[in-house]
């Protein structure tokens, strides 16, 4: 599989890496993340490929990672994006480690953080309309016999 990611490497460097956060992160134009304004301008140098944005609206300074799970981490872009595609082949944290030539603790940091910020970005789940659940559920594995349920109540409520 290593000269699969020498390919992968050479198609990616960090200024396409940050071409991809900006399309998906602001499909529609960039946004300031503290007050959601459109009202934006490049604030800084234009040859990184980091490119900083201030707020002509709250005057926050903010740049492309700005409020992500990629935010102040000292690998590389595509090395997270490396690592978000070997997740996505279903690849464990020691191949990962292989592939990207980065010890094991290293990433599994960088996993967790992929998917507590994928976790995040899941909407609220919100039922609507009409919504059915079995009793098992209320009853914790009593069904049937709630005279069980009522004496762990009650022995719950005595502190035993």
């Amino acid at each position: 599989m290593t000269s699969d990611l020498i390919r992968l490497s050479a198609l990616l460097d960090d200024a396409k890496c940050f071409d991809l956060i900006r399309q998906h992160r602001w499909p529609d134009g960039v946004r300031c993340p503290s007050c959601a304004s459109g009202h934006v301008v490049r604030n800084g140098d234009a040859r990184h490929t980091r490119q900083r944005w201030l707020c002509k609206d709250c005057k926050a300074r903010f740049d492309d990672l700005t409020g992500t799970v990629l935010a102040g981490h000292h690998q590389p872009l595509r090395t997270w994006v490396l690592c978000l595609y070997f997740m996505g082949l279903n690849l464990s944290n020691r191949q990962i480690a292989q592939e990207l030539d980065l010890n094991e603790s290293a990433v599994q940091a960088m996993t967790g953080q992929l998917r507590q910020g994928l976790v995040e970005r899941q909407p609220d789940v919100r039922l609507d309309g009409e919504v059915e659940a079995d009793e098992v559920y209320v009853v914790a594995g009593h069904k049937g016999n709630p005279a069980a349920v009522q004496k762990k109540a009650a022995w719950d409520a005595g502190g035993g």
